[in-house]
């Protein structure tokens, strides 16, 4: 794909984006009427949720026809392109429909293991996160950047959990960050805690299984904004299946790895 094709793909994900983002405001307003279903632990779909991812695979499917489309609800539509957009249409569903203002829609563009763009968008607040390979991300239009963090003793960890690992390896995990007196965060969205980072409101974010829908915009964002992020694309069906992912600024990236094992 030549930039041009994706230099297109960019600026029209963006407004599909704001527009899904306002839809899904729309029914957070009315949470209450919204009809909700568990898909397991601690894991629940809306109406808003698949309303919203409808109408970005809708958008996307016949604005880019060669394009694959990855959805949270959804699944994998028009296989076997290279190019793979992957879309969390309501990431912090239980934030949603709860009331918590801690939610947004998140949307990647992969090609081959690559992720080349990314679009996360919290409504509630307006807050736009936008990158391009090789291009830089933004915060509603403003350059963004990593943190300069480089002691632990000085950081703010977001950390990620899944049903999907032992209880236990969290526990672990945020023992080893109070123990080197790294703060941590928890905030119920995966992509929304890669935001962050990449804006230097957090030092890094960690997560022993998150899923690819979850992770995909957010990892171009923090690249682009200068971080490292952990190979989420390199094992073997990930794109199904997820990974471990961890994220971090330039002077931490060493010091987690080893203080979390990844």
């Amino acid at each position: 794909m030549d930039q041009n094709e994706l230099g297109l793909r960019y600026r029209f994900a963006q407004g599909v984006v704001r527009e899904a983002g306002q839809m899904a405001l729309d029914r957070y307003r009315r949470r209450e009427s919204l009809a909700v279903e568990r898909k397991g632990r601690q894991d629940f779909v809306s109406e808003a949720d698949k309303a919203c991812e409808a109408f970005v695979a809708g958008a996307l499917l016949k604005a880019f026809p060669e394009d694959s489309f990855l959805g949270e609800e959804g699944g994998l539509q028009n296989a076997g392109s290279a190019a793979t957009w992957i879309i969390d249409p309501i990431d912090g569903t239980s934030n949603f429909i709860a009331g918590i203002p801690i939610w947004c829609v998140s949307l990647g563009l992969v090609i081959g293991s690559q992720s080349v763009l990314g679009i996360i968008y919290n409504p509630a607040t307006e807050d736009l996160y936008a990158a391009r390979a090789g291009e830089g991300a933004y915060l509603n239009g403003k350059r963004i950047r990593v943190s300069g963090a480089r002691r632990l003793e000085e950081a703010r960890m977001g950390l990620g959990f899944s049903y999907r690992r032992p209880v236990q390896d969290h526990v672990k995990a945020v023992s080893a960050c109070l123990e080197a007196s790294c703060e941590y965060t928890r905030f119920g969205s995966g992509a929304l805690g890669m935001a962050f980072a990449a804006d230097g409101r957090l030092d890094g974010y960690y997560e022993a299984h998150i899923n690819a829908w979850d992770v995909a915009a957010g990892l171009v964002l923090m690249t682009e904004a200068g971080g490292w992020c952990s190979d989420f694309f390199g094992a073997p069906d990930t794109l199904i299946k997820g990974n471990v992912i961890l994220a971090a600024a330039p002077g931490l990236v060493e010091p987690l790895r080893k203080l979390l094992a990844v």
